[in-house]
């Protein structure tokens, strides 16, 4: 088969964020299909975005054909993000030719955050016969409005909402990372048989590297000082932004400030952080250390050392469609006990016996569940690791999701 992705934000090992698309296309590869991704030259997400020195540039990655399209770089989510938008748009249209040349899809993916690439896709899908597939990463416009409080009215919104609308109404098939989002899709005009979920995975090889790098010396420090003093040491590497919901754990470690053996790290950087610094420090918090973010490879290092893992998702009328929190996954792989407050109908915690979940919000409850890991016995500690660890294999590893993908179109060009 020969899949044509269009995914604006698409990374690698080697870039950055976005993975979803490389490790999936890694696989496909495998298996003996063809690909294409086509990506933006520059993105908010990566750490290292392309050089271009031409309109368009393709390159060979790990056996996937890269297409570059030269778009302008930006910062926040103002109107340069929106032309940056705009640009890789109007160039999937100028390129057409270049992009197909010697390569006529059988599938073409749109799979970008937002949902008007589905317009192009579904463009370059007709003139080639090929089968229209939209991957659903957000649901946007209404991620906006919840998230960012916008009007249903904004110019914004209505462009948005006409692209969600019409993907709804034109894709052979949609392939979600959010297993309830059927509920507001088949209200947008999808028809429910074409409806898949396919979530994030991990990809396993990164996780159980024997040749992963040690921690960063302050890190080190950090941890060696905390067991010196005999903490139990709850630990979350990632983002620190509002769509993670770490100032729930603030409140957490202030009730949990009598607790003496107990003590919280957070490594990361995001929009946030410095926010958080600020309450820990108003509330006097003694038992909560934020260290800088580490490179990938050696998160696991750091899992490594702690005693057990946290993760939120804050409240939102998102979480009735079945939210993925990918940051789950990575702790399940780690082998360790992990504590997630989490409303969403999604909840592979839950269903893996891995650790405890909490409502959304709920601090108290949080704080109780913390306190109870710590007092498990050891054969409870390791029966909850090795729980969450089979569970990612069988069901989430990239290869296992890649294949279900596949088996997804094969049935749809049928």
């Amino acid at each position: 088969m020969k899949i044509l992705l269009i995914n604006h934000y698409a990374g690698s090992v080697y870039h950055g964020m976005e993975f979803r698309p490389y490790y999936l296309a890694r696989e496909w590869v495998k298996m003996g299909h063809e690909v294409i991704i086509v990506a933006a030259s520059f993105s908010h997400l990566r750490q290292k975005n392309v050089e271009m020195y031409a309109p368009i540039k393709e390159e060979i990655i790990d056996g996937i054909k890269y297409i570059w399209l030269k778009t302008p770089s930006y910062q926040g989510n103002g109107l340069g993000r929106i032309m940056n938008m705009l640009s890789f748009l109007c160039k999937l249209y100028r390129y057409l030719k270049h992009i197909t040349k010697d390569f006529v899809p059988d599938a073409v993916i749109a799979s970008s955050t937002y949902p008007l690439d589905s317009y192009p896709a579904n463009w370059i899908a007709k003139k080639h016969s090929a089968k229209f597939v939209f991957e659903l990463h957000d649901l946007w416009p209404m991620s906006p409005m919840v998230l960012g409080n916008m009007s249903k009215y904004h110019p914004f919104i209505w462009i948005m909402q006409r692209g969600e609308d019409y993907w709804c109404r034109n894709a052979d098939v949609v392939i979600s990372l959010h297993p309830g989002a059927y509920r507001h899709l088949t209200e947008r005009g999808l028809l429910i048989e074409k409806f898949n979920v396919v979530t994030n995975g991990i990809e396993i090889s990164e996780w159980i590297d024997i040749n992963t790098p040690e921690i960063p010396l302050k890190h080190l420090d950090c941890i060696r000082s905390l067991r010196k003093q005999r903490k139990f040491i709850l630990g979350y590497a990632g983002g620190h932004s509002l769509s993670n919901g770490l100032e729930l754990m603030l409140e957490v470690a202030d009730i949990l400030r009598c607790e003496k053996e107990i003590s919280f790290v957070f490594v990361g950087q995001g929009q946030q952080k410095e926010d958080l610094i600020l309450r820990a420090k108003k509330l006097g918090l003694d038992n909560v250390h934020f260290l800088p973010p580490i490179p990938k490879r050696a998160i696991p290092k750091f899992y490594h050392y702690v005693d057990a893992l946290f993760c939120c998702l804050p409240r939102s009328p998102l979480l009735k469609f079945g939210v993925v929190m990918n940051k789950t996954f990575e702790f399940m792989i780690a082998k360790k006990p992990v504590v997630c407050a989490n409303s969403s109908t999604f909840d592979p915690v839950s269903e893996s016996a891995c650790g405890f979940t909490v409502p959304s919000g709920d601090a108290v409850e949080m704080a109780e569940k913390i306190k109870e890991i710590r007092k498990l016995p050891e054969s409870d500690v390791l029966n909850m690791a090795t729980n969450g660890y089979e569970y990612v294999l069988s069901n989430y590893s990239y290869p296992f999701l890649a294949q279900k993908f596949i088996n997804i179109l094969l049935k749809t060009l049928n």
